[in-house]
């Protein structure tokens, strides 16, 4: 592990603070507390309580990537007495307080200031922007375009219900899709990291005071990631559907750019985990394999450019990239029920009967989440949350909630049901199931 600077004390495991309830004030954006925007889920507003916060474990950081990529979503897909407009403003205004780089001026968490604005100048490129990782000063690569493509999914699908909102979902992508086209402008390159993991984790300080290493990590011929570069094209191709409308000419900037990425990915193959082990892991190594970030960048391809070729692509890989393995999964490191479900749609539509084997296997997963079917991978607490094993269980329950609303839609669209054993599931009891989910 990389020594700290001798004018850096290593901070001990939680720190504590005590913050008067005046100091805060009634919007997030306005507060004067200079704290990572991720520990507000642990700051009470009891006057004078002391405060244990600990650094954000590396399941912790995963748990939050994926958790603020799909919550609004949910939040949007069910009715409640809760005001979800609020949770939803908060859950897009968290990107703003999570933003690397030089800030504009419409930046609504005041109490961030520009950061890392040199990041990338020892590679003689500029690698400013992007989104810091949870609660640390890293940008990952690997997470950071996974959040863009749910991010996009989200106002694909469900922009519509998002009201004023909806503009600040659609900048949140393109401040990330900004920082994406930055790591791949060289062909046969694809930067995935800033910042030493190890250095930064051993130093708890504000992006504005940092003095870290700032690192830079890559991936090219000789050392592949099909793992990252296929996620990073996902993320193009998905948020190219977004700006087709509202910014048509960055829109093609972006199609184009995801497929020159993912032709890089699919040319060569292998794992970022393998060829960058030492800087990636154990924070975001890609134990899932490399394959169905291969065939998720395909599907988003498919959806965002109409292209024959990625139709063939899918089909043609179906079975060697294992499109129906472990599908009751769907994170940053496994994407096969997204897969899935993703590509399903267009069945249900009538589109495409030649992609019916991925409906069987969207329909299984959804199987495999309902309450009382047996599954191994799949528990339920006693209050009804959704449990699987492992750490970071959050990021599954969001996660897969997710998927539950989005099919529920396109079931309910082409008034279809799942058939599952003696049973069915309606898009009514999808939704119920989700709903139960946020609700916990």
């Amino acid at each position: 592990m990389p020594s700290l600077p001798q004018n850096v004390k290593k901070p001990t495991e939680s720190r504590h603070f005590f913050c008067p309830k005046s100091s805060f004030p009634p919007r997030l954006e306005d507060s004067p507390c200079p704290l990572s925007s991720s520990i507000y889920g642990h700051i009470t507003h009891n006057s004078l309580t002391p405060i244990s916060v600990a650094r954000l474990s590396p399941a912790g950081a995963t748990a939050m990537s994926s958790f603020r990529a799909a919550v609004f979503l949910l939040l949007l897909a069910v009715a409640s007495a809760h005001d979800y407009h609020d949770a939803l403003r908060k859950s897009i205004l968290f990107f703003e307080g999570q933003r690397s780089g030089k800030l504009p001026p419409d930046q609504r968490v005041k109490w961030r200031r520009d950061s890392a604005l040199r990041d990338g100048s020892t590679v003689g490129r500029d690698l400013t922007g992007g989104y810091y990782d949870a609660g640390d000063n890293i940008k990952f690569g690997f997470p950071m375009a996974f959040t863009t493509t749910l991010l996009s999914w989200s106002i694909i699908d469900f922009g519509r219900t998002m009201g004023p909102e909806l503009k600040n979902a659609v900048k949140a992508v393109r401040w990330a899709t900004d920082y994406l086209l930055k790591v791949t402008v060289d062909p046969g390159v694809v930067y995935v990291q800033v910042g030493d993991a190890f250095s930064d984790h051993n130093c708890w300080e504000r992006p504005e005071d940092m003095d870290t290493l700032r690192t830079v990590y890559k991936i090219d011929r000789d050392h592949p990631g099909s793992d990252v570069a296929g996620e990073t094209a996902a993320a193009l191709a998905a948020a190219s559907i977004v700006f087709r409308s509202r910014d048509p000419s960055y829109s093609a900037l972006l199609l184009n750019r995801a497929v020159r990425v993912f032709e890089f990915a699919d040319t060569h193959r292998g794992a970022y985990s393998s060829s960058l082990h030492a800087a990636v892991c154990p924070f975001y190594c890609d134990v899932n394999g490399y394959q169905d970030e291969l065939l998720w960048g395909a599907a988003w391809l498919h959806k965002a450019s109409r292209r024959r070729v990625y139709r063939e692509y899918i089909i043609k890989n179906e079975v060697v990239l294992h499109a129906g393995d472990t599908i009751n999964e769907f994170g940053w490191d496994n994407k096969h029920a997204g897969i899935n479900v993703l590509i399903s749609k267009e069945v249900l539509m009538g589109r495409a009967d030649y992609f019916e084997n991925f409906k069987q296997n969207a329909d299984g997963f959804i199987c495999s989440l309902l309450p009382g079917i047996s599954h191994p991978q799949v528990q339920y607490s006693p209050g009804g949350l959704i449990f699987k094993a492992g750490g970071s269980n959050m990021q599954h329950v969001t996660s897969l909630s997710f998927l539950l609303v989005a099919y529920s839609n396109y079931l309910s669209h082409s008034n279809k049901a799942v058939p599952c054993g003696s049973h069915s599931a309606s898009p009514a009891l999808l939704r119920q199931l989700a709903k139960r989910q946020v609700i916990y």
